[in-house]
């Protein structure tokens, strides 16, 4: 009896070795892809190629720069999957709030050190997948698909913690995949005009990220993922990019993902692509394509350092202009039909549940770079001249009364006047709380926040099942409060709820507090808190005429 059970446990040991030992390895059409340990429970396939390279080098050698991408041809032969691939070409960015020589050397240095953090290169089309090392080809594990932050300007895929939400599903025992992708960013991945629209290669960056979502459904049973059980996630702009893929096609998502779960970005209220027409126009000029027939076919084939250079020399992310972003997701006619908010407006909205979410002073860190504008007038001067265009003399007192300079209305809310950096500082980051790229509400005191998230939950209240969360957290640091992903700090109960959620398309699980849908009738948002009570739940019922100023104002005119 003794000698039996040993023989079968020695036999058990022996099948979970070879198990975990044949996971290693994943063959893809005739390509055998090996990965690596990545920790003690959890192995990782690395910058495995999706689409061909998006390049035209300067020999010529492919023509699929500013192009759809390209499904890869079948794998065949062996492949090292065991390090990352570069990101997509990065715009530099320059920090505020120096000047003069200290801002350039902040800057060189700043751009030099992200440089070898994340390499870059225009053949970036790459995905990795994290898996348990345990899981089988017939275990069909839910698949969390992750898109990188960055404001579509720069990130990459390496830079996400890829496998400490994997470890965490192992021992919650709701075992998940984590995959994350590259996707170009800036002019690469963004570029928007009149010839865009002609030639049908608006909103690249999104292309690349629905490319990898193909490849997904294509390949992921073979790591053990289900290809039914796909939830797409992100933080930021990589948030605005899941909700954008709710929008797509008209809200037909393909059946590439069955749910989506937004951290700190919503359908934001974008305008045609001719919208970016002037920063186009800027860059032809700058690389010498301005008398090329065909601006765009010139642009395919500059020199790479050149056109990059061109690309970093337009606005950024902390440029005066903020968040009026020169590279962003724009309708196109194609990928996005219209105005995200006319498109929800029309019901053409993937019918998934959904998470949403933000912190509640989104607006601080991008007002770092308006710090002199220190006057009433100069302060809607710098709104009608970047965000709210042909506003009238009514329109802008009711605007000005909303977002008061008073300190108590402004943003770090509910702090002190210690927290303004300058006269006009907690206002302008209210408003920016209001239209930044993660336009969720932000507090009671922010009498315009969140107006297109209350408009997209609102308008699909009834429709699909949704949830909303506010985190509070972190409002003792100085001047920024509960700054725009600050959620990333200590939030671990969201690990365990999008856990939840990619298993069971609901957040709610043994190891969280319960957390509410969203509903028009009842409005209810988990809410993050620091002290003790580490968590609430609050009414998304405030500010109800400030809400619906901007939404209709950006109905009416997007960016």
């Amino acid at each position: 009896m003794l000698s039996s059970v040993l023989l079968s446990t020695v036999l058990q040991a022996h099948v979970a070795l070879g198990v975990a030992l044949a996971a290693s390895t994943v063959t893809l059409d005739a390509g055998v892809f090996t990965g690596k340990s990545t920790s003690s429970n959890t192995e990782s396939f690395l910058g495995i190629p999706f689409a061909q390279p998006p390049r035209c080098d300067e020999r010529g050698i492919g023509d699929l720069r500013f192009r759809l991408p390209v499904e890869i041809p079948p794998y065949n032969g062996s492949y090292a999957a065991t390090e990352y691939g570069p990101g997509c070409p990065q715009q530099a960015f320059k920090l505020p709030p120096f000047t003069g020589e200290a801002q350039e050397v902040i800057d060189y240095a700043a751009n030099v050190i992200y440089g070898e953090l994340v390499p870059s290169d225009e053949d970036c089309l790459t995905i990795n997948v994290i898996r348990p090392k345990t899981v089988m080809s017939t275990s069909k594990l839910p698949v969390i698909a992750w898109i990188f932050p960055g404001g579509f300007e720069f990130g990459a895929s390496s830079r996400s913690d890829d496998t400490t939400i994997v470890e965490r599903s192992i021992a919650m025992k709701e075992p998940v995949i984590y995959v994350t992708m590259n996707h170009r960013v800036s002019a690469f991945g963004f570029l928007a005009s009149k010839e865009v629209r002609a030639a049908g290669v608006g909103n690249l960056g999104l292309q690349d990220q629905r490319q990898a979502f193909r490849w997904i459904q294509k390949y992921i049973a073979a790591f053990g993922g289900d290809p039914a059980k796909v939830t797409i996630a992100g933080e930021s702009s990589g948030a605005i990019s899941a909700a954008m893929h709710m929008l797509a096609n008209d809200g037909d998502n393909e059946g590439l993902f069955r749910s989506a779960f937004m951290r700190s970005g919503a359908p934001i209220p974008v305008g045609s692509v001719e919208k970016g027409q002037k920063y186009y126009d800027a860059i032809v000029q700058e690389v010498g394509c301005s008398s090329a027939a065909d601006t765009l076919q010139c642009l395919r084939t500059v020199p790479y350092n050149a056109l990059k250079a061109a690309q970093d020399a337009s606005p950024g992310i902390f440029s005066h202009q903020s968040l009026v972003l020169a590279w962003m997701p724009r309708a196109d006619g194609l990928f996005l039909t219209d105005n995200p908010q006319r498109l929800i407006q029309q019901g053409k909205v993937a019918n998934v549940p959904f998470v949403t979410g933000s912190v509640d002073d989104e607006g601080t860190i991008f007002s770092l770079s308006t710090l002199n504008i220190t006057t009433d007038a100069e302060f809607l001067m710098w709104i009608k001249t970047y965000f709210l265009h042909n506003m009238t003399t009514a329109q802008a007192d009711i605007f000005t009364a909303l977002y008061s300079s008073a300190n108590a209305a402004g943003s770090p809310f509910n702090t002190s006047s210690l927290d303004m950096l300058s006269p006009q500082f907690k206002r302008i980051a209210a408003f920016q709380a209001s239209f930044s790229l993660c336009p969720f509400p932000h507090s009671t005191e922010d009498r315009g926040a969140g107006a297109p998230r209350r408009f997209f939950q609102q308008a699909r209240s009834g429709k699909q099942n949704q949830w909303a969360y506010l985190s509070k957290r972190h409002k003792d640091i100085p001047f920024l409060g509960s700054f725009h992903t600050s959620d990333e700090f200590d939030e671990s109960e969201l690990t365990d709820y999008i856990i939840n959620f990619a298993n069971a398309l609901d957040p709610n699980g043994a190891t969280v507090p319960a957390w509410p849908a969203y509903t028009t009738a009842a409005p209810r948002m988990l809410t993050f808190l620091d002290g003790a009570v580490r968590t609430t739940i609050t009414n998304d019922t405030y500010r109800a005429a400030g809400m619906a100023f901007l939404t209709n104002f950006t109905l009416q005119a997007p960016l």
